[in-house]
């Protein structure tokens, strides 16, 4: 499953011809970030989920303790 700060690959690539977004926001809607040009995405965690192709990469957990 997705979280927050993963870099996802998208079944269409952005204009800029990349195809890796960042999760930047997460709720009942899911903001994503072209990682190549900035750009800023918003759609509904349905619509996310129909055009998300895979996940690239996971965020790192930094643990504290």
């Amino acid at each position: 499953m997705y979280e927050l700060g993963d870099i996802v690959e998208m079944k269409k690539p952005h204009a800029c011809q990349a195809n890796r977004w960042e999760i930047i926001r997460m709720g009942a809607d899911i903001k994503i970030k072209c990682t190549n040009c900035g750009h800023i995405v918003m759609m509904t965690r349905r619509d996310f989920e129909k055009k998300m192709k895979k996940i690239l990469e996971k965020k790192l957990i930094k643990d504290s303790e």
